[in-house]
């Protein structure tokens, strides 16, 4: 059985990171300089990566890290914008800092009962997971076996992805950690996904060349089976 494997690619660090600011869609918010080293050492990892595509959120902090992801190809690789994997959107609590939002009735419920989170003027976080796993899913097809390919976007909704793929209700999603730059790694079957990295800052992928030329199961290996060679 062939897969599709996906590489979830958080966004490098942005000012509005470091500030406690939650910069939602707010336009022109990019890199800084740390960010950007972030996003570079990412790449450089993927280097040796035969990556199909890259797809990416269409905000600037994330096709600054696309970018780099792909001029660090050793072959040209098609980027693909897609507002189904931008960033959540928080609408009246865009641009404002995180020390004021824990005071909003509202964070209690983000944190704990997510799936009945709707942002003030903005979405829900259900229909934010909706949207990005429907778009996962359109382009493993659209990729198809055998493709590994990059999906460039934001904490949250990489968090709602991975939580999908684990089988966790949303209500749980905040028990996973995305950092800036940080990889994970899901590969998907006819039957299951199979999540194999989740924020990952330094192991080497270019297994995941090897793990998807060969055929795979898409059953568990129970037991665990015997890694990596």
């Amino acid at each position: 059985m062939v897969v599709t494997t996906v590489i979830l690619v958080r966004h490098g660090r942005t000012p509005a990171n470091v500030q406690g600011v939650l910069a939602g869609w707010t336009p022109g918010v990019s890199l800084d300089e740390t960010g950007a080293e972030q996003a570079r050492a990412a790449a450089a990892r993927l280097e040796p990566v035969r990556l199909s595509a890259v797809v990416s959120s269409p905000l600037e902090r994330t096709r600054e890290t696309a970018d780099a992801v792909i001029g660090a190809q050793p072959r040209p690789v098609e980027l693909h914008i897609d507002d189904r994997v931008g960033e959540a959107r928080y609408g009246d609590w865009t641009g404002r800092s995180l020390k004021e939002l824990v005071k909003e009735p509202m964070w209690k419920v983000v944190q704990g009962h997510a799936s009945a989170a709707v942002f003030p003027g903005g979405e829900s976080l259900p229909a934010m997971q909706a949207r990005a796993v429907d778009a996962v899913r359109e382009w493993n097809a659209r990729l198809g076996d055998k493709a590994v390919y990059a999906l460039v976007s934001h904490g949250d909704v990489i968090k709602s992805i991975l939580a999908d793929a684990l089988g966790m209700h949303l209500d749980h999603f905040q028990r996973i950690v995305i950092d800036p730059a940080s990889v994970s790694v899901v590969h998907y079957t006819s039957l299951r996904p199979f999540v194999l990295r989740v924020n990952d800052m330094a192991s080497d992928l270019s297994s995941l060349n090897r793990r998807t030329s060969r055929k795979r199961s898409r059953d568990a290996t129970v037991g665990g089976g015997a890694g990596e060679a």
